[in-house]
């Protein structure tokens, strides 16, 4: 896994300097070596985690002539392929590295076609001498960042935001737009980043940049296409997908090892790769507990597993870290069982895999129409989804004005169209709260419906309501906080973390299955359960969902932490954003257990956090090294 950093800027006259102050910033992304390239106007840096022919694929990687040149982050993983095809017509390649077949396949077939044949995770940037022109290029499904900034007449792209403040020209301002919906998503869910005028090329998004005009152009999509499957078909071609996946997921020159939950997911993927490492995590509370579960599984399937235990004390100490690494403001508890769960790892493997991306190709979330635990509530929502659209739709408007009753929630989720509910998988406060809390200034953005709608409207509403669920995860919740804290944990910790279902073959055997296979009276995820099954033990491949459980109630009634997050309310620079009043008293009546705000409290203090750490600090790493402890 690598870094990768660049400009365009006609007023910098010494590019070295900036150029390698903007790749230190982004170090831990790789650790082993570095490369530049400067041709004019453009200066592009490259830092390096070697994991393919890791003596002889230092980047940029040139074309025969050397009039183009590539930077790379990420894996593809059908480059073997690939490069019979083009020595075949009559490429020759330097090194044995998967980087190099992008150069050479931009040369022979340009880059609409080079992204129909490549398979991974990625982003690129192949620079033409010649043209001067710029192309670079973002994997699929977004498991690879990509930001860039085009203001001023100074052009910038890089893996991180943190490269970009120690570019002269980039201006740091703060994006009031950013705020409010943030409250409601718990990560950064607008198209601008919460610096201004700094955006993300999309997932499935490819640019080109010339003579000062940037072209982003978009060149895939998820697109569900149900077909007449049996459940058998379904599970058989899940199966051997997943087989192939988890096979050239693990290619690597490097030691390989696994991420191990209790959830179905990450053990599935474990159960076929075999690794011989695997990592599990814990926090110092018997509040919740994967890690004897991971452990079992790990010993059921004669697995080494390393089990890490998380004190209180360290990770409140590794938040402003955490966000420092995170760039921008993120919410997801997840992050920091991730953060350490990675760092464990890093003391064994350079590259591990991971299970993000099942859920929500797979419709395994609950609020996809699974809430009741009541088998017969469940039947009744399944034989409802059968109605005609229109019926379904008036009995969700009755079902939603009537007063509560055990199992409405899921009869309304099973009738009502997805865009009158769902605006995906996390929303901490309303609305209506985050205008209560914020001051005025902050009130002026997109509202959460303009937000969801633009994914709602580029999927076709023939598609049933869990389709289009599944379709706006993948591109909020899944493109903009699970890759992106994924991505962002693993490469603080110097690791590569692969995805094996969040590959395109994956998805288009996905995007056939009908969802009545998928979630029905007996389970969510069910096709790839059953899959699951044929790898693993029954009570393995039928878990509920946790994710990564943090005890962030049992943290807040502490003293000590409550304290230390009464002391950050408490700042004027947090009154300078929120009605300081009620932010404290939402806090303190977390603390004495008069609510249950947990939540909405850490949403608060993790924006607080990452502000302090960027606008206060100036951006600098925190000067912090949490430990994990582990288990004896």
């Amino acid at each position: 896994m690598c870094g990768i950093v660049g400009f365009v800027d006609g007023k910098i006259a010494d590019k070295k300097p900036v150029l390698n102050s903007m790749m230190e910033a982004i170090r831990h992304r790789g650790p082993n070596s570095a490369g530049t390239l400067q041709d004019k106007n453009v200066a592009i840096g490259f830092r390096r985690l070697s994991i393919i022919d890791v003596n002889n694929g230092m980047q940029p990687i040139y074309n025969e002539d050397k009039t183009k040149a590539v930077v790379f982050n990420g894996e593809i993983y059908n480059y073997v392929e690939l490069r019979e095809k083009l020595e075949s017509l009559g490429h020759v390649f330097s090194t044995s590295t998967d980087t190099e077949v992008l150069v050479h396949g931009f040369e022979e077939w340009g880059i609409d076609e080079l992204l129909k044949r490549i398979r991974g995770m990625f982003v690129f940037i192949i620079y033409d001498f010649e043209s001067g022109e710029i192309t670079g290029a973002r994997d699929f499904f977004g498991i690879k960042p990509l930001y860039y900034y085009n203001h001023n007449g100074t052009f910038l792209f890089a893996s991180e935001i943190k490269a970009f403040l120690h570019h002269p020209n980039f201006k740091k301002e703060f994006n009031e737009r950013s705020l409010k919906p943030f409250l409601t998503f718990q990560y950064s869910a607008t198209d601008e980043t919460f610096f201004k005028n700094v955006y993300r090329i999309p997932e499935g998004h490819y640019f080109i940049f010339k003579n000062g005009q940037l072209k982003i152009v978009k060149y895939w999509d998820m697109k569900f296409s149900e077909e007449n499957l049996s459940l058998e078909d379904a599970v058989d071609q899940i199966d051997q997908a997943m087989h192939d996946s988890v096979k050239k997921h693990s290619v690597s020159d490097v030691p390989v090892g696994s991420l191990l939950s209790s959830g179905v997911d990450s053990s599935y993927v474990t159960a076929i790769f075999k690794p011989q490492h695997t990592y599990s995590i814990d926090f110092d509370t018997n509040t919740y507990e994967e890690g004897s579960a991971a452990s079992a599984l790990a010993s059921k399937l004669g697995l080494e597993n390393t089990r890490g235990i998380v004190t209180r004390e360290e990770a409140i100490k590794a938040i402003p870290l955490i966000q420092y690494h995170m760039d921008e403001p993120e919410a997801n508890p997840s992050c920091v069982p991730l953060y350490f769960l990675t760092k464990l790892a890093s003391k064994d493997v350079t590259v591990i895999l991971s299970g993000e991306g099942a859920d929500e190709l797979f419709a395994g979330y609950a609020n996809y129409g699974y809430h009741s635990h009541s088998k017969i509530v469940r039947a009744l929502g399944e034989n409802l989804k059968k109605l005609p659209k229109g019926i379904r739709y008036n009995l969700a408007r009755g079902l939603k004005h009537l007063p509560n009753f055990p199992g409405r929630l899921h009869l309304y989720e099973s009738t009502a169209k997805a865009e009158e509910f769902f605006i995906g998988q996390a929303k901490v406060f309303s609305e209506i709260e985050a205008k209560q809390l914020l001051k005025s200034e902050y009130q002026d953005s997109e509202s959460v419906s303009e937000i969801v709608m633009k994914s709602y409207q580029k999927v076709s509403q023939s598609e049933d309501e869990v389709k289009k669920m599944q379709y706006l995860d993948l591109h909020q919740f899944m493109a903009k906080d699970i890759l992106l804290k994924a991505d962002r944990m693993s490469m603080a910790n110097s690791t590569e973390l692969r995805v094996p279902f969040l590959d395109t073959e994956m998805a288009e055997i996905a995007a056939k299955i009908p969802t009545k296979h998928l979630l029905n009276s007996k389970d969510s995820k069910y096709a790839l359960r059953v899959a699951a099954e044929r790898n693993l033990p029954k009570e393995w491949a039928k878990r509920e969902k946790l994710g990564f459980p943090v005890p962030i109630r049992d943290w807040i009634k502490t003293d000590d932490v409550y304290l230390e997050f009464r002391k950050l309310f408490s700042t004027d620079f947090a009154k300078k954003f929120f009605d300081q009043s009620l932010i404290i008293k939402m806090l303190d009546d977390c603390h004495e257990g008069k609510n249950d705000d947990r939540r909405k409290v850490w949403t608060i203090y993790t924006f607080l956090i990452w502000y302090k750490v960027f606008f206060i600090d100036g951006g600098k790493k925190p000067d912090v090294d949490p430990q994990v402890l582990l288990q004896a």
